[in-house]
């Protein structure tokens, strides 16, 4: 039987990007300002993610009553427009780029964390889940205020996760052609 759960798995961990040993440490947007940030953004490239196989693929944020931030990602897979709607949080508020965010209510927030924006035109961000500091799984966007950027900007933002010590081998330009 155990064999037979490693292959359920196997989909999964084909669509995720797994490193040796604990997460790095990178340094995230001085002075963060959330109220900036706010608005929708474009998913331009990222790592593998298995709950992102569409295209079309954005995420708004808009701040709640109670101070949390909601979340709703939609993307465009198998002829519909799919949408999840999440809860993120500042975690540490003497560092607010740095988030959590959770998208199921009996669901620990997971990290995302803002290395880099200008709050205009684009965004690099960055998560990581820490196995035992024996492995960790990485995610990482490029985002945008438009659905393209230019490639050199692209470029600028795979420099920056590399200089942070983050692997951006399969990193994976995201299609934004064709979206409504």
């Amino acid at each position: 039987m155990f064999p037979v759960a490693w292959l359920l798995l196997l989909p999964l961990v084909s669509t995720q990007t797994y490193h040796w040993g604990p997460c790095p440490n990178p340094s995230v947007q001085p002075n963060f300002d959330l109220q900036k940030y706010l608005g929708t953004w474009y998913e331009i490239a990222k790592l593998p993610a298995f709950f992102e196989r569409g295209k079309c693929i954005q995420a708004d944020y808009s701040l709640r009553g109670d101070g949390t931030i909601r979340v709703l990602n939609s993307q465009f897979y198998k002829d519909k427009v799919r949408t999840a709607e999440g809860t993120a949080v500042v975690q540490e508020p003497n560092n607010p780029a740095k988030l959590g965010v959770s998208f199921s209510f009996f669901s620990p927030y997971s990290p995302y964390w803002v290395v880099s924006t200008d709050y205009v035109s684009g965004a690099v961000v960055y998560s990581c889940t820490d196995v035992f500091r024996i492995f960790h799984v990485d995610y990482a966007w490029i985002l945008g205020r438009s659905r393209f950027l230019p490639a050199e900007t692209v470029e600028y933002a795979r420099q920056l996760l590399a200089k942070e010590k983050i692997d951006t081998f399969m990193l994976s330009v995201t299609d934004q052609t064709g979206c409504d």
